[in-house]
């Protein structure tokens, strides 16, 4: 990886997101706590006049909206504030984005991005906690992402952002505080492209999101 500055996993996706909507107008975000709720440094002061929209708790009718607006070209990073509520706008994720380019013949492009958090660990009850990323694996049309540090927080959400399908981007809360190494400007992390972390001789074990640093730290802990 090249070298960069470091930054927490939350501010390495905003970053990314910034750069994104600086380089191509038409990237916007619109969803729930990226405003006054909970300010994104630089993201919303910079772009909130045409670019960033505060929604209520409406989860289906932005996801809706967003959906059309990829359809015309758009660009839009959609924001659910929990994952378990992904559940309330299957529809225009599952049977309307996912399948859009195909049902169409090719004619409509889908490029948009759904943020939201998951994972356990932080007490947030039943309804707030889930990890719900196998369903949409399965979901033909749609692509699944999980960072596992602040620059493949980065780079891959600036992938997401210029592919041209929909794409699922999950950030397990219990990362959103670690720290690490970022590059500054132009970073990319390719989708569907896995990475070695680790060279061993003994076993190969395959990880996601925050199991990936568990896995890591198991690791270090028997080389110990």
């Amino acid at each position: 990886m090249a070298e960069g500055r470091e930054l927490s996993y939350a501010d390495a996706v905003t970053e990314a997101i910034r750069e994104e909507m600086a380089r191509d107008e038409s990237v916007f975000s619109i969803g729930e706590d990226i405003g006054g709720v909970k300010e994104r440094k630089n993201l919303w002061d910079q772009f909130r006049e045409r670019r960033v929209w505060q929604t209520p708790i409406s989860e289906s009718g932005f996801t809706g909206l967003a959906v059309g607006a990829a359809m015309t070209g758009l660009r839009p990073v959609a924001v659910i504030m929990y994952c378990d509520f992904l559940t309330v706008c299957m529809d225009p994720i599952v049977n309307q984005a996912a399948k859009v380019h195909l049902m169409s013949g090719g004619q409509f492009k889908v490029p948009l991005v759904i943020r939201t958090p998951g994972g356990a660990g932080t007490r947030e009850a039943g309804q707030h906690s889930q990890s719900l990323e196998s369903w949409f694996v399965h979901v033909p049309g749609l692509k699944v992402v999980m960072p596992s540090s602040p620059s493949d927080a980065k780079g891959l959400m600036k992938s997401a952002i210029r592919e041209d399908g929909p794409v699922i981007y999950i950030e397990h809360r219990l990362l959103r505080g670690m720290k690490g190494e970022v590059p500054e400007g132009e970073w990319l992390v390719p989708l569907g492209k896995a990475e070695v972390k680790r060279v061993g001789g003994d076993i190969t074990v395959v990880a996601t999101s925050y199991a990936v640093q568990k896995a890591l730290g198991a690791a270090a802990f028997l080389e110990g």
